[in-house]
């Protein structure tokens, strides 16, 4: 995972925000660690909202 501009500054910018983050995929990444990544995501999201 990485996160900044991405080279979309416009995007950014039409969207409001600063960065952004992306994942990115490869033939030797399994099924086990795309739920690995995607339960992770959940969880961080979820440690988040819970400052709302």
């Amino acid at each position: 995972i990485r996160s900044g501009h991405h080279c979309a500054q416009p995007l950014h910018r039409a969207l409001g925000v600063n960065s952004s983050a992306r994942v990115s995929l490869y033939f030797y990444n399994t099924k086990e660690d795309v739920d690995y990544f995607i339960q992770a995501l959940n969880d961080t999201v979820s440690f988040f909202d819970s400052f709302k």
